[in-house]
């Protein structure tokens, strides 16, 4: 499992001051990016000139309204794990470890040229596979 936190801000929210549905999704991403970087990868997927990992799948639960200054703390793990494709499990809690909600976000590896499935990298596999 990895950790990394996020703070709900105004424009995070609609104008009741609770967490605008789509944030949840900024805040996975975010959490993705942090892992990614937190592996150490010689290799930058988000930029690279032969594969792409793009989402093929997202999905969220809310739990209780998430309200502006709030601070979640989210834990990613690596519910799936196949050859050409992946599954991030996030969940979001607050200070007090009460779930706040839950998303789901399915990458695939494919050829930037060609947008074919291909194998997931073996340093990249072997770093989702720690998680």
């Amino acid at each position: 499992m990895y950790q990394t936190d996020v703070k709900v801000y105004f424009y995070d929210a609609d104008p009741a001051g609770i967490i605008f549905y789509a944030s949840i999704f900024k805040f996975a991403h975010y959490a993705y990016e942090d892992l990614m970087r937190h592996f150490g990868l010689e290799r930058n997927y988000f930029f690279d000139d032969e594969l792409i990992l793009p989402i093929i799948h997202t999905q969220a639960d809310y739990f209780s309204p998430i309200k502006v200054g709030e601070k979640l703390i989210i834990s990613v793990t690596v519910s799936q794990l196949r050859d050409n494709s992946f599954e991030l499990s996030y969940k979001f809690t607050d200070e007090n470890e009460k779930i706040r909600a839950s998303a789901k976000t399915v990458h695939v590896c494919v050829s930037k040229a060609g947008f074919k499935k291909v194998k997931i990298p073996a340093e990249l596999f072997a770093r989702l596979k720690s998680v």
